[in-house]
């Protein structure tokens, strides 16, 4: 990286992935509704390789509380619902011998409470990783500085468009997980 700008975009690709990283995690947060985001990434033993769920069945939502898992290979389901049950999702499958179905059962008010501790916890987590990209950034501006490659005013200039460009990020941050604990919150 030869210039302030270089180091900018490279960190608002990053703060981006870790953004995205974020909706990802909160997509896997159970709310009262059924969402196949919450067993898609559900690692299964499949034939002893482990196997994404989503990469070995077809998820469907065909209810707001129900979730459907219909497996390509019919000797998938019982390790489907291993894989389930100990992923400690609070749901227990029913296996009918084509399908596998989910229901989701209503929240508790604590439930809801700790749902939501848990999301402000993982957004507490990016709001850390996007410190830290700042922080690789503004070393990276200031050693582009020390080393003659940009000027004063270039380097100041950079290290406040840094700043704007967190600040900005962790706004989307607090934003994201005001709406994913209203989202819990609802009844």
């Amino acid at each position: 990286m030869d210039n302030a700008q270089d180091v900018i975009k490279d960190a608002t690709a990053r703060m981006d992935g870790a953004l995205a990283s974020l909706k990802d995690r909160f997509s896997g947060l159970r709310t009262g509704k059924a969402s196949p985001s919450l067993v898609d990434g559900l690692q299964v033993d499949y034939y002893g390789v482990p196997t994404r769920l989503r990469d070995m069945a077809t998820i469907s939502t065909p209810e707001a509380r129900q979730i459907t898992i219909a497996p390509f290979d019919q000797n998938a389901l019982a390790g489907i619902e291993k894989a389930i049950l100990a992923a400690n999702l609070g749901v227990t499958p029913r296996n009918d011998g084509r399908l596998i179905r989910i229901t989701m059962p209503e929240l508790t008010e604590e439930r809801r409470k700790e749902i939501v501790k848990l999301a402000k916890g993982l957004a507490e987590e990016c709001r850390v990783a996007i410190r830290n990209i700042r922080r690789d950034a503004n070393d990276l501006i200031k050693k582009l500085q020390k080393d003659g490659k940009i000027s004063e005013d270039e380097g100041k200039k950079g290290l406040d468009d840094v700043q704007k460009l967190t600040d900005a990020k962790i706004g989307k941050v607090d934003a994201d997980t005001k709406a994913k604990e209203a989202e819990v919150m609802a009844v």
